[in-house]
Protein backbone atom coordinates (compact mmCIF):
# COMPACT_ATOMS: atom_id res chain seq x y z
CA UNK A 1 0.00 0.00 0.00
CA UNK A 2 1.19 3.48 -0.75
CA UNK A 3 0.77 6.04 2.02
CA UNK A 4 -2.51 4.59 3.23
CA UNK A 5 -4.20 4.10 -0.10
CA UNK A 6 -3.57 2.61 -3.51
CA UNK A 7 -3.81 4.89 -6.50
CA UNK A 8 -5.22 3.14 -9.54
CA UNK A 9 -5.53 4.55 -13.04
CA UNK A 10 -7.97 2.82 -15.40
CA UNK A 11 -8.09 3.16 -19.16
CA UNK A 12 -11.63 1.93 -19.69
CA UNK A 13 -11.39 1.25 -23.41
CA UNK A 14 -13.90 -0.16 -25.87
CA UNK A 15 -11.38 -2.81 -26.94
CA UNK A 16 -9.04 -3.16 -23.95
CA UNK A 17 -8.91 -2.30 -20.28
CA UNK A 18 -5.55 -1.29 -18.88
CA UNK A 19 -4.85 -0.69 -15.21
CA UNK A 20 -1.96 1.32 -13.83
CA UNK A 21 -0.94 1.14 -10.17
CA UNK A 22 1.35 3.74 -8.64
CA UNK A 23 4.80 2.30 -8.12
CA UNK A 24 4.07 -0.83 -10.16
CA UNK A 25 3.20 0.46 -13.63
CA UNK A 26 0.70 -1.38 -15.87
CA UNK A 27 -0.56 -4.37 -13.88
CA UNK A 28 -3.47 -5.46 -16.06
CA UNK A 29 -4.14 -5.39 -19.78
CA UNK A 30 -7.22 -7.37 -20.80
CA UNK A 31 -9.76 -7.17 -23.63
CA UNK A 32 -12.99 -5.39 -22.55
CA UNK A 33 -15.06 -8.55 -22.84
CA UNK A 34 -17.21 -10.25 -20.21
CA UNK A 35 -18.74 -13.74 -20.41
CA UNK A 36 -22.10 -13.81 -18.64
CA UNK A 37 -24.53 -16.55 -17.75
CA UNK A 38 -27.87 -15.39 -19.18
CA UNK A 39 -30.05 -16.85 -16.45
CA UNK A 40 -28.50 -15.33 -13.34
CA UNK A 41 -26.49 -12.52 -14.95
CA UNK A 42 -23.49 -14.15 -13.30
CA UNK A 43 -20.02 -13.25 -14.59
CA UNK A 44 -18.09 -16.34 -15.70
CA UNK A 45 -14.98 -14.76 -17.20
CA UNK A 46 -13.46 -11.36 -17.91
CA UNK A 47 -10.81 -10.31 -20.42
CA UNK A 48 -8.85 -12.70 -22.63
CA UNK A 49 -10.69 -15.75 -21.35
CA UNK A 50 -14.04 -14.15 -22.18
CA UNK A 51 -12.79 -12.87 -25.56
CA UNK A 52 -11.95 -16.41 -26.61
CA UNK A 53 -15.63 -17.23 -26.08
CA UNK A 54 -16.87 -14.48 -28.48
CA UNK A 55 -18.94 -16.12 -31.21
CA UNK A 56 -18.22 -19.56 -29.75
CA UNK A 57 -20.37 -19.76 -26.62
CA UNK A 58 -22.89 -22.51 -25.87
CA UNK A 59 -26.51 -21.52 -25.31
CA UNK A 60 -27.11 -19.80 -22.00
CA UNK A 61 -23.74 -18.04 -22.00
CA UNK A 62 -23.07 -14.74 -23.77
CA UNK A 63 -19.77 -12.95 -24.30
CA UNK A 64 -20.37 -9.20 -24.38
CA UNK A 65 -18.39 -6.02 -24.77
CA UNK A 66 -20.05 -3.72 -22.19
CA UNK A 67 -18.52 -0.57 -23.68
CA UNK A 68 -19.45 0.71 -27.09
CA UNK A 69 -17.71 3.64 -28.79
CA UNK A 70 -16.02 4.62 -25.56
CA UNK A 71 -19.15 4.79 -23.42
CA UNK A 72 -21.05 2.36 -21.22
CA UNK A 73 -23.53 0.33 -23.26
CA UNK A 74 -24.36 -2.14 -20.49
CA UNK A 75 -24.21 -0.56 -17.03
CA UNK A 76 -24.65 -3.67 -14.85
CA UNK A 77 -21.99 -5.65 -16.65
CA UNK A 78 -19.55 -2.69 -16.72
CA UNK A 79 -19.98 -2.25 -12.98
CA UNK A 80 -19.37 -5.97 -12.37
CA UNK A 81 -16.33 -5.87 -14.65
CA UNK A 82 -14.90 -2.87 -12.73
CA UNK A 83 -15.55 -4.66 -9.43
CA UNK A 84 -13.69 -7.70 -10.74
CA UNK A 85 -10.76 -5.51 -11.86
CA UNK A 86 -10.52 -3.49 -8.61
CA UNK A 87 -10.62 -6.71 -6.56
CA UNK A 88 -8.01 -8.33 -8.78
CA UNK A 89 -5.68 -5.35 -8.55
CA UNK A 90 -6.22 -4.11 -4.98
CA UNK A 91 -7.49 -7.29 -3.27
CA UNK A 92 -10.87 -7.77 -1.60
CA UNK A 93 -9.85 -7.45 2.00
CA UNK A 94 -8.03 -4.15 1.66
CA UNK A 95 -8.39 -1.88 4.66
CA UNK A 96 -7.74 1.25 2.64
CA UNK A 97 -9.96 1.57 -0.39
CA UNK A 98 -8.16 2.77 -3.51
CA UNK A 99 -8.54 6.10 -5.27
CA UNK A 100 -9.34 5.57 -8.92
CA UNK A 101 -8.89 7.81 -11.96
CA UNK A 102 -10.73 6.62 -15.06
CA UNK A 103 -10.39 8.15 -18.49
CA UNK A 104 -13.36 9.12 -20.66
CA UNK A 105 -13.72 10.25 -24.29
CA UNK A 106 -14.11 14.01 -24.79
CA UNK A 107 -17.61 15.40 -25.32
CA UNK A 108 -19.52 12.61 -23.58
CA UNK A 109 -22.68 13.74 -21.78
CA UNK A 110 -22.92 14.40 -18.05
CA UNK A 111 -25.24 11.35 -17.83
CA UNK A 112 -22.51 9.19 -19.36
CA UNK A 113 -19.91 10.72 -17.01
CA UNK A 114 -22.10 9.99 -14.01
CA UNK A 115 -22.56 6.39 -15.18
CA UNK A 116 -18.78 5.84 -15.20
CA UNK A 117 -18.36 7.49 -11.78
CA UNK A 118 -21.20 5.49 -10.24
CA UNK A 119 -20.04 2.19 -11.73
CA UNK A 120 -16.57 2.81 -10.26
CA UNK A 121 -17.91 3.79 -6.81
CA UNK A 122 -20.12 0.65 -6.81
CA UNK A 123 -16.98 -1.37 -7.49
CA UNK A 124 -15.79 -0.45 -3.98
CA UNK A 125 -13.36 2.46 -4.19
CA UNK A 126 -12.95 5.44 -1.87
CA UNK A 127 -12.66 8.29 -4.36
CA UNK A 128 -13.21 8.31 -8.06
CA UNK A 129 -12.14 10.82 -10.68
CA UNK A 130 -12.54 11.18 -14.43
CA UNK A 131 -10.05 12.63 -16.87
CA UNK A 132 -10.48 13.27 -20.60
CA UNK A 133 -8.55 10.98 -22.89
CA UNK A 134 -6.28 13.46 -24.75
CA UNK A 135 -5.04 14.88 -21.45
CA UNK A 136 -4.31 11.41 -20.03
CA UNK A 137 -2.67 10.37 -23.31
CA UNK A 138 -0.40 13.44 -23.30
CA UNK A 139 0.65 12.84 -19.69
CA UNK A 140 1.30 9.16 -20.45
CA UNK A 141 3.32 10.01 -23.56
CA UNK A 142 5.59 12.11 -21.35
CA UNK A 143 4.66 15.49 -22.89
CA UNK A 144 5.11 18.50 -20.65
CA UNK A 145 1.66 20.03 -20.82
CA UNK A 146 2.10 22.38 -17.83
CA UNK A 147 4.05 24.89 -19.95
CA UNK A 148 2.37 27.64 -22.04
CA UNK A 149 3.13 25.89 -25.32
CA UNK A 150 0.53 24.06 -27.41
CA UNK A 151 0.77 20.29 -27.83
CA UNK A 152 -1.51 18.16 -30.00
CA UNK A 153 -2.43 14.60 -29.21
CA UNK A 154 -4.53 12.19 -31.28
CA UNK A 155 -5.55 9.11 -29.30
CA UNK A 156 -6.91 6.39 -31.60
CA UNK A 157 -8.68 3.82 -29.46
CA UNK A 158 -10.95 0.88 -30.28
CA UNK A 159 -14.22 2.81 -30.30
CA UNK A 160 -13.28 6.48 -30.54
CA UNK A 161 -10.49 8.79 -31.59
CA UNK A 162 -9.96 11.72 -29.25
CA UNK A 163 -8.14 14.77 -30.52
CA UNK A 164 -6.87 17.40 -28.11
CA UNK A 165 -4.80 20.57 -28.10
CA UNK A 166 -3.26 21.05 -24.67
CA UNK A 167 -1.52 23.88 -22.91
CA UNK A 168 -0.97 25.01 -19.29
CA UNK A 169 -2.25 21.78 -17.74
CA UNK A 170 -5.58 21.71 -19.56
CA UNK A 171 -7.42 21.03 -22.83
CA UNK A 172 -7.68 24.16 -25.01
CA UNK A 173 -9.69 22.53 -27.78
CA UNK A 174 -10.77 18.99 -28.43
CA UNK A 175 -13.00 16.79 -30.52
CA UNK A 176 -13.97 13.18 -30.61
CA UNK A 177 -15.01 11.01 -33.52
CA UNK A 178 -16.52 7.55 -33.21
CA UNK A 179 -13.94 5.99 -35.46
CA UNK A 180 -11.23 3.70 -34.12
CA UNK A 181 -9.76 0.21 -34.40
CA UNK A 182 -13.21 -1.43 -34.39
CA UNK A 183 -14.40 0.65 -37.36
CA UNK A 184 -11.21 -0.24 -39.23
CA UNK A 185 -11.84 -3.95 -38.61
CA UNK A 186 -15.49 -3.64 -39.74
CA UNK A 187 -14.43 -1.82 -42.91
CA UNK A 188 -11.98 -4.63 -43.74
CA UNK A 189 -14.68 -7.28 -43.12
CA UNK A 190 -17.11 -5.42 -45.44
CA UNK A 191 -14.46 -4.95 -48.12
CA UNK A 192 -13.50 -8.66 -48.12
CA UNK A 193 -17.16 -9.60 -48.43
CA UNK A 194 -17.69 -7.15 -51.30
CA UNK A 195 -14.50 -7.91 -53.24
CA UNK A 196 -13.99 -11.63 -52.57
CA UNK A 197 -17.47 -12.78 -51.60
CA UNK A 198 -15.89 -14.15 -48.42
CA UNK A 199 -17.53 -13.91 -45.00
CA UNK A 200 -15.06 -13.33 -42.16
CA UNK A 201 -15.43 -12.17 -38.56
CA UNK A 202 -14.09 -9.02 -36.88
CA UNK A 203 -11.25 -11.04 -35.31
CA UNK A 204 -9.97 -11.99 -38.78
CA UNK A 205 -10.46 -8.37 -39.89
CA UNK A 206 -8.28 -7.25 -37.00
CA UNK A 207 -5.67 -9.88 -37.78
CA UNK A 208 -5.44 -8.66 -41.42
CA UNK A 209 -5.04 -5.05 -40.21
CA UNK A 210 -2.28 -5.94 -37.73
CA UNK A 211 -0.40 -8.38 -39.97
CA UNK A 212 -0.29 -6.64 -43.35
CA UNK A 213 -2.17 -3.35 -42.89
CA UNK A 214 -0.46 -0.32 -44.41
CA UNK A 215 -2.44 2.71 -45.55
CA UNK A 216 0.37 4.61 -47.27
CA UNK A 217 0.07 4.39 -51.09
CA UNK A 218 3.85 4.02 -51.50
CA UNK A 219 4.23 1.14 -49.04
CA UNK A 220 5.57 -2.26 -50.02
CA UNK A 221 2.67 -4.61 -50.83
CA UNK A 222 2.35 -7.57 -48.47
CA UNK A 223 -0.15 -10.41 -48.60
CA UNK A 224 -1.66 -13.06 -46.35
CA UNK A 225 -4.02 -16.00 -46.72
CA UNK A 226 -7.24 -15.91 -44.73
CA UNK A 227 -10.00 -18.40 -44.07
CA UNK A 228 -13.68 -17.68 -44.18
CA UNK A 229 -17.02 -18.83 -45.53
CA UNK A 230 -17.84 -18.62 -49.20
CA UNK A 231 -20.67 -16.12 -49.64
CA UNK A 232 -22.26 -18.17 -52.42
CA UNK A 233 -22.12 -21.83 -51.38
CA UNK A 234 -21.56 -21.29 -47.63
CA UNK A 235 -18.53 -23.63 -47.47
CA UNK A 236 -15.23 -22.84 -45.75
CA UNK A 237 -12.62 -21.50 -48.15
CA UNK A 238 -9.35 -19.53 -48.27
CA UNK A 239 -8.44 -16.29 -50.07
CA UNK A 240 -5.24 -14.22 -50.34
CA UNK A 241 -5.60 -10.54 -49.45
CA UNK A 242 -3.00 -7.77 -49.77
CA UNK A 243 -2.05 -4.58 -47.95
CA UNK A 244 -3.48 -2.74 -50.97
CA UNK A 245 -6.88 -4.25 -50.08
CA UNK A 246 -6.50 -2.87 -46.54
CA UNK A 247 -5.60 0.59 -47.87
CA UNK A 248 -8.71 0.65 -50.07
CA UNK A 249 -10.92 -0.72 -47.28
CA UNK A 250 -9.79 2.01 -44.87
CA UNK A 251 -9.89 4.95 -47.28
CA UNK A 252 -13.28 6.19 -46.11
CA UNK A 253 -12.88 6.01 -42.29
CA UNK A 254 -9.37 7.52 -42.52
CA UNK A 255 -10.60 10.38 -44.68
CA UNK A 256 -13.20 11.22 -42.01
CA UNK A 257 -10.62 10.91 -39.25
CA UNK A 258 -8.05 13.15 -40.95
CA UNK A 259 -10.83 15.65 -41.70
CA UNK A 260 -11.61 15.85 -37.96
CA UNK A 261 -7.93 16.33 -37.08
CA UNK A 262 -7.69 19.15 -39.64
CA UNK A 263 -10.81 20.85 -38.29
CA UNK A 264 -9.37 20.91 -34.75
CA UNK A 265 -6.16 22.42 -36.17
CA UNK A 266 -8.15 25.03 -38.09
CA UNK A 267 -10.08 26.16 -34.98
CA UNK A 268 -6.87 26.43 -32.94
CA UNK A 269 -5.74 29.93 -31.77
CA UNK A 270 -2.90 31.20 -34.03
CA UNK A 271 -0.25 31.24 -31.25
CA UNK A 272 -0.95 27.59 -30.43
CA UNK A 273 -0.98 26.68 -34.14
CA UNK A 274 2.59 27.94 -34.41
CA UNK A 275 3.53 25.83 -31.35
CA UNK A 276 2.03 22.70 -32.93
CA UNK A 277 3.98 23.26 -36.16
CA UNK A 278 7.13 23.34 -33.96
CA UNK A 279 6.18 20.52 -31.59
CA UNK A 280 4.41 18.17 -34.01
CA UNK A 281 1.38 15.90 -33.54
CA UNK A 282 1.61 12.93 -31.18
CA UNK A 283 -0.28 9.70 -31.89
CA UNK A 284 -1.29 7.39 -29.04
CA UNK A 285 -3.67 4.43 -28.68
CA UNK A 286 -3.68 1.13 -30.57
CA UNK A 287 -4.63 2.84 -33.83
CA UNK A 288 -1.32 4.72 -33.77
CA UNK A 289 0.28 1.41 -34.77
CA UNK A 290 -1.66 1.23 -38.06
CA UNK A 291 1.02 0.89 -40.74
CA UNK A 292 1.61 4.06 -42.72
CA UNK A 293 -0.97 6.20 -40.91
CA UNK A 294 1.57 8.57 -39.32
CA UNK A 295 3.13 9.15 -42.75
CA UNK A 296 -0.26 9.78 -44.42
CA UNK A 297 -1.24 12.27 -41.70
CA UNK A 298 2.12 14.04 -41.95
CA UNK A 299 1.79 14.40 -45.74
CA UNK A 300 -1.78 15.65 -45.40
CA UNK A 301 -1.20 18.28 -42.69
CA UNK A 302 2.40 19.24 -43.41
CA UNK A 303 3.15 18.83 -39.68
CA UNK A 304 5.60 16.29 -38.25
CA UNK A 305 3.82 13.29 -36.69
CA UNK A 306 5.30 11.22 -33.87
CA UNK A 307 4.06 7.88 -32.58
CA UNK A 308 4.35 7.76 -28.77
CA UNK A 309 6.77 5.21 -27.34
CA UNK A 310 4.21 2.75 -25.95
CA UNK A 311 1.04 4.04 -27.63
CA UNK A 312 -1.21 1.35 -26.10
CA UNK A 313 -0.17 2.19 -22.53
CA UNK A 314 -0.16 6.02 -22.70
CA UNK A 315 -3.72 6.63 -21.47
CA UNK A 316 -3.47 4.20 -18.54
CA UNK A 317 -0.10 5.63 -17.44
CA UNK A 318 -1.52 9.15 -17.86
CA UNK A 319 -4.51 8.44 -15.60
CA UNK A 320 -2.08 7.34 -12.89
CA UNK A 321 0.12 10.41 -13.39
CA UNK A 322 -2.95 12.66 -13.22
CA UNK A 323 -3.80 11.26 -9.76
CA UNK A 324 -0.27 12.10 -8.62
CA UNK A 325 -0.56 15.66 -10.01
CA UNK A 326 -4.16 16.53 -9.16
CA UNK A 327 -3.16 19.91 -7.71
CA UNK A 328 -1.24 20.92 -10.86
CA UNK A 329 -3.97 20.23 -13.40
CA UNK A 330 -6.18 23.08 -14.50
CA UNK A 331 -9.47 23.24 -12.51
CA UNK A 332 -12.31 21.67 -14.48
CA UNK A 333 -10.08 19.19 -16.32
CA UNK A 334 -10.75 16.45 -13.77
CA UNK A 335 -14.26 15.46 -12.64
CA UNK A 336 -14.93 13.77 -9.33
CA UNK A 337 -17.88 12.03 -7.68
CA UNK A 338 -18.29 15.13 -5.47
CA UNK A 339 -19.44 17.14 -8.53
CA UNK A 340 -22.53 15.10 -9.35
Amino acid sequence: MFGGHTDIGIDLGTANILVYVKGKGIVLNEPSVVAVEKAGNKILAVGAEARDMLGRTPQGIVAVRPLKEGVIANYTITQKMLEYIVNKVAGKSFFFKPRVMTCIPVHITSVEKRAVLEATIQAGVSKTYLIEEPLAAALGAGLDIMVPSGKMVVDIGGGTTDIGILSLGGVVDSDSVRIGGDKFDESIVRYVKREYNLLIGDTTGESIKKTIGNVHPGAEVKSMTIRGRDGINGLPTTVTVTSEDVRKALEEPLETLIGKIRSVLEKCPPELSADIVDNGIYLTGGGALLGGFAKVLEEDTGIRVFVAENPLDCVAIGTGKALENLDKLRPGTVYSNAMF
